[in-house]
């Protein structure tokens, strides 16, 4: 599947560190310093809605970090995909009395827009999971055949207690959650830990077999089509060398995605997923998590088609802790569009020397767990201080933060 396209990253003089990051696994900093290529999992949409702000947030977030292991000199791999196929999408497509299709490809489109206007570098594989059926298949297969996932009314599941006996991973080893938790967290993130039959109710689908009137393809299983968190399963280990440097997403991911994407991948390869497991901040409007459930959305293209520039939608964002929860409001808005006209008026007046020193401000900033926020702070000092702007501090600016001025 086609990505979007990729913005100019300027190259600097000298060469940054490997960030810092937080990973949610083992709740500490992490140094997100390669072997070799740095590499880079990030969950991508389920096509059913445009791109909200929290879409953003954490699609810039993990930006944020390629930018600082490109400056670093570290070789990217990164890799997206896009669940276009999901009870979700399957649901809006039926209300709309649209075939599921149209819907995603229309919504991915916009989806590439959005992410080109806020200059995301896009993923050097973005793979959508109907491109691939035979290779997940193969996969439950595998699973099947080592006794680790059992059948029930021709449906496969993943057997959490087998896999336990059989591999080096537990429950709750990603996630950190108890049970309890799990099990609420299981019902509103596309679980069904309420189906009789189950061996755990907290077992995950694998593959649902065909139904009437839902999508469905031939496989080494019968017809029918994946379940959720195998296919970043397989999609990840099929592009890169595992385990990856960073798996990246949503804290509404952590479970039960992540967990038994984590699991399943394990139980394949024997190989761990990541290095490190990291998690964006989810954002609220109107006092409740921004979502397409609630359908309470602050949409990236209904801004800019409303003549915001999205430079100061990505500045708004950058001025928030990327892990933290956050809101989005009108003045957030606002104090990234005034702050972004400064940032034009200052890059407008003759340039001075370089020094570099505002580059450094900038890498130290972001590197101490993608910092953005004192990054965007040392801008603004070295403009109310009086400086003149130089070619290697909008190089810099431009490099790491994403944002031209000039």
């Amino acid at each position: 599947m086609k990505s979007w396209s990729r913005p100019e990253v300027p190259r600097l003089v000298g060469h940054g560190e490997a960030p810092r990051i937080w990973d949610t696994a083992s709740a500490r900093l992490i140094e997100a310093k390669p072997l070799a290529v740095a590499s880079i999992y990030v969950c991508g949409i389920t096509p059913y809605d445009s791109t909200h702000i929290g879409h953003a947030a954490t699609y810039l977030a993990y930006d944020t970090l390629i930018r600082l292991w490109l400056d670093a000199g570290f070789d990217v791999s990164y890799v997206q995909n896009s669940t276009d196929v999901d009870d979700p999408l399957l649901e809006r497509a039926l209300a709309r009395k649209m075939d599921w299709r149209e819907l995603a490809a229309d919504q991915i489109e916009r989806f590439r827009v959005d992410m080109a206007a806020l200059r995301v570098i896009p993923p050097d594989h973005y793979v959508a999971v109907t491109e691939r059926i035979d290779q997940i298949a193969a996969a439950v297969k595998v699973l099947a055949d080592r006794d680790l996932a059992y059948v029930l009314d021709g449906d496969y599941y993943f057997d959490i207690a087998a896999a336990e006996r059989a591999e080096p991973w537990k429950l709750g080893d990603e996630s950190t959650y108890d049970r309890d938790l799990m099990l609420v967290l299981s019902a509103e993130r596309g679980g069904d830990p309420d189906r009789e039959g189950k061996r755990d109710r907290l077992d995950p689908v694998l593959w649902r077999a065909e139904r009437n009137g839902e999508p469905a393809w031939p496989s080494v299983l019968g017809p029918g089509r994946p379940g959720w968190h195998i296919e970043c399963s397989v999609i990840s280990a099929e592009f890169m060398d595992l385990p990856l440097t960073v798996q990246g997403g949503g804290a509404d991911l952590i479970f039960p995605h992540h967990e038994f994407t984590a699991a399943h991948t394990i139980a394949l390869t024997g190989t761990r997923l990541a290095s490190i497991y990291s998690h964006t901040g989810l954002v609220a409007f109107q006092g409740k998590k921004m979502s397409k459930s609630l359908g309470n959305l602050v949409l990236v293209s209904e801004l800019t088609a409303a003549g915001i520039d999205p430079r100061a939608i990505r500045l708004a964002i950058l001025g928030q802790r990327y892990r933290d929860n956050w809101e989005w409001t009108d003045a957030v808005l606002t104090d990234a569009q005034s702050r972004l006209a400064g940032w034009i008026a200052w890059a407008a007046r003759p340039i001075a020397q370089s020094s570099g020193e505002l580059t450094e401000s900038l890498r130290a900033a972001i590197a101490d767990d993608l910092d953005t926020a004192a990054a965007l702070a040392a801008v603004d000092s070295r403009i109310s201080a009086g400086d003149a702007a130089t070619i290697a501090d909008l190089a810099a600016i431009d490099a790491l933060l994403g944002i031209r001025l000039n």
